[in-house]
């Protein structure tokens, strides 16, 4: 189940639930008509407590059913809302909506009742307004839930749309190594690129197209080399896309140390992110090669295949390498990117379980 955090209604204040109940009741209550008095009062306000109760208990219940179940979540966005929101809280404040829910209900029978079987009128008014007080206990209670249901919403909206069907290219390093400008290269994401640390302040995701198989291209805040008990909620999502959704990772180095983290912390990063996906196929990209001296042996045949290639065919060109054979790029001077493209799009047809046009391991076939 792909989730949508854009599609999210804005959720309303306990005020705005009631003024809502209360106004609509009123209405409801003044399309009564009976020309005995105490039979038309009756009606008036059993209408007045059953309209309140059903609208609060239907909007109530409405919002907790449009939230996504956590049960049903794909891991990562389960880990991106434990990241962002903590999923403790999201699961006490939703069941806080379906518990203020069955008491509105229960308040809304209860006094009808009341009003139904009264003789008086002044009893039928005693028990509509103990049915709005009771009502408006209720909201009082589930309000903080419905005002931290308001801030979640603005917070999760902000977070990415990934197809777990499609081939997932993570893209993480320390903060301010050319991860967002070598993004922006490489596929449609339009990134914030900037020459100071955590330009990045949330998951973006770009795309490619091969051979019209569509390529997202995650990109992570900068991480940071300390203790995951010390990471922030921006390094949190970003392991979480790490953990969850990678077909393939590529971890960014800048060995010029201009970024800002000097190798050695770059390098126990490179081990811990290892340590966190020992089954995800990684590949180690040197970013900035337009800083190295000498440039790369190979730039100049690089550049050239990739310039006069006009992507038809099987190409044949070389990934860039530095001196010590590691593969490196650079985005601002667009050198080896289109090969390090194609060697992505190799990795990820190798590491994909199935074929795109494959059954199931196992299907049955006549």
């Amino acid at each position: 189940m792909k989730v949508v955090w854009r599609d999210l209604p804005t959720v309303l204040t306990e005020e705005e639930v009631l003024d809502k109940a209360f106004s609509r009741a009123k209405k409801a209550a003044d399309r009564v008509d009976d020309p005995v008095k105490v039979f038309r009062v009756r009606k008036q306000l059993v209408r007045m407590v059953q309209t309140s109760s059903d609208i609060i208990t239907t909007y109530l219940d409405e919002t907790m059913r449009t939230w996504p179940s956590l049960d049903r979540m794909p891991l990562f966005d389960k880990a991106m809302v434990d990241a962002c929101v903590g999923c403790d809280d999201y699961r006490h404040h939703l069941s806080m909506l379906k518990w203020g829910g069955k008491q509105v209900g229960q308040i809304g029978k209860q006094n009808s009742v009341k009003i139904v079987r009264s003789g008086r009128i002044e009893v039928m008014h005693d028990a509509r307004k103990e049915a709005y007080g009771r009502l408006s206990s209720i909201m009082r209670r589930v309000g903080s839930s419905l005002d931290w249901l308001h801030e979640a919403r603005m917070t999760l909206r902000t977070l990415p749309v990934i197809d777990s069907l499609s081939p997932t290219i993570v893209v993480c390093g320390a903060p301010n190594v050319g991860k967002s400008a070598f993004i922006s290269t490489l596929s449609t994401g339009n990134m914030e690129v900037n020459h100071y640390p955590f330009t990045t302040k949330q998951i973006h995701v770009g795309h490619f197209k091969h051979r019209r198989l569509s390529h997202q291209m995650v990109d992570t805040p900068g991480l940071l080399d300390r203790e995951m008990e010390s990471r922030n909620q921006i390094e949190l999502q970003a392991i979480a896309a790490i953990e969850h959704v990678g077909s393939l990772c590529i971890f960014l180095m800048d060995i010029t140390e201009k970024c800002g983290t000097p190798l050695e912390d770059q390098l126990n990063l490179l081990e811990e992110i290892k340590g966190l996906l020992p089954e995800i196929d990684m590949m180690v990209v040197i970013s900035k090669a337009d800083l190295m001296e000498p440039l790369p042996g190979n730039w100049d045949e690089v550049k050239a295949a990739e310039s006069s290639w006009d992507g038809e065919g099987e190409p044949m060109i070389p990934v860039l390498l530095d001196e010590e054979g590691c593969v490196t790029i650079s985005a601002t001077e667009n050198v080896g990117v289109e090969a390090l493209r194609l060697e992505i799009v190799r990795r990820c047809k190798e590491n994909m379980e199935t074929g795109p046009m494959e059954l199931p391991k196992g299907w049955h076939r006549n």
